[in-house]
C-alpha cells in the first residue's frame, strides 16, 4: 500500500497539470469551509459574509464603477510612490558606497530607519500635513526609500575594496566607478531590495489610505468597515492579496531570480 501511494505521489509530481489541479482542489476546500462556517452562525451578514455574497458586492461595486475606481487609486500610488522610492533610493546608496569611511557611518543609521515601519511615522506626517494625499504619497516614499537604499549599501560594501582602488589607479572618473563597479556587484542586492521596497510601500499605501481617508483599497475597506458592510472589507482584502499575489509572483520574483541568476549566485 505504501509503495503504491508513493508512486502514485511520485507520478503525480511530475503530471503536467498537477499544480493547477492542487490550487484548484485548496481553493475549492478553503471556499467550502468558507461556506459553511457562514451558514453556521447567527448574522453572517455582518461578522463572515458568505462567498455568494462577496462575489455579488464585487459585481455590485463593478457594475457601479467604485472598484475600478478604487483599485486604480491604489495602483497609481503605488506606482508613484515606489517610482520616486527606487529612483532616489539607488543613487543614494550607490553614492554613499563610494567612500568606505562614509558607508560605516551611514550603515547604521540606515539600517535603523529601514527597520522603523512607514506606519509608524504616520502620525507626525499628519501633524505636517493633515490627512492629504501628500501624506499617503510621503509614507510610501519613506517607506519604499530606506528599504532599498540599504540593500544597495549593503550590497556595495561586499564589492572588494582592490575593484575600487583598480579602477581609480586606471583612471576611472566616481561616476565611472559607480557605473562600471559597484552597480554591477550590488546588482543583485538592488533585485532583492527593490522587491523588498514595492512589498513594504503596498502594505503603507493601502495603510494609508485607511487612516487618511484617501480613496482607494484601504479606504473601501475603512468606509466598508464603519457602515457595516462586511462584505466590502473581505473583499478589499481578497484585492489587496490577490494583486500582491500577481505582481510578486509574475513581476518582481522572475525579475530578482533572473537578477541573481545572470550574475552567476545561483544555477539555473
Amino acid at each position: 500500500m505504501t509503495d503504491r501511494l508513493n508512486r502514485f505521489l511520485a507520478f503525480w509530481r511530475h503530471f503536467p497539470g498537477a499544480k493547477v489541479i492542487n490550487l484548484a482542489l485548496v481553493i475549492a476546500g478553503l471556499l467550502t469551509a468558507w461556506a459553511l462556517i457562514s451558514g453556521s452562525i447567527d448574522n453572517p451578514d455582518r461578522y463572515l459574509p458568505s462567498p455568494l455574497a462577496v462575489a455579488a458586492s464585487s459585481v455590485d461595486m463593478l457594475y457601479k464603477g467604485l472598484l475600478p475606481s478604487y483599485f486604480g487609486d491604489t495602483i497609481s500610488r503605488l506606482l508613484l510612490g515606489s517610482l520616486i522610492g527606487l529612483g532616489l533610493g539607488i543613487p543614494f546608496g550607490l553614492l554613499l558606497g563610494l567612500n568606505r569611511t562614509v558607508s560605516d557611518i551611514f550603515f547604521p543609521i540606515m539600517n535603523f530607519f529601514q527597520s522603523v515601519s512607514g506606519i509608524a511615522i504616520f502620525p507626525i506626517v499628519v501633524i505636517w500635513w493633515g490627512n492629504s494625499d501628500k501624506t499617503v504619497l510621503a509614507v510610501i516614499l519613506y517607506t519604499s526609500f530606506f528599504p532599498v537604499a540599504f540593500n544597495v549599501l549593503s550590497g556595495v560594501r561586499e564589492v572588494p575594496l582592490r575593484y575600487i582602488h583598480a579602477a581609480y589607479t586606471l583612471g576611472a572618473s566616481k561616476f565611472q566607478v559607480i557605473r562600471d563597479v559597484l552597480a554591477p556587484g550590488a546588482l543583485p542586492h538592488i533585485a532583492t531590495g527593490s522587491r523588498l521596497s514595492i512589498g513594504f510601500a503596498w502594505r503603507a499605501v493601502i495603510a494609508g489610505e485607511m487612516l487618511a481617508g484617501r480613496e482607494g483599497l484601504g479606504w473601501m475597506i475603512f468606509t466598508g468597515q464603519d457602515a457595516d458592510m462586511t462584505s466590502q472589507v473581505i473583499l478589499g482584502m481578497l484585492m489587496i492579496g490577490l494583486t500582491w499575489i500577481v505582481l510578486d509572483h509574475y513581476l518582481l520574483r522572475p525579475l530578482e531570480a533572473d537578477t541573481i541568476e545572470r550574475w552567476g549566485l545561483v544555477q539555473r
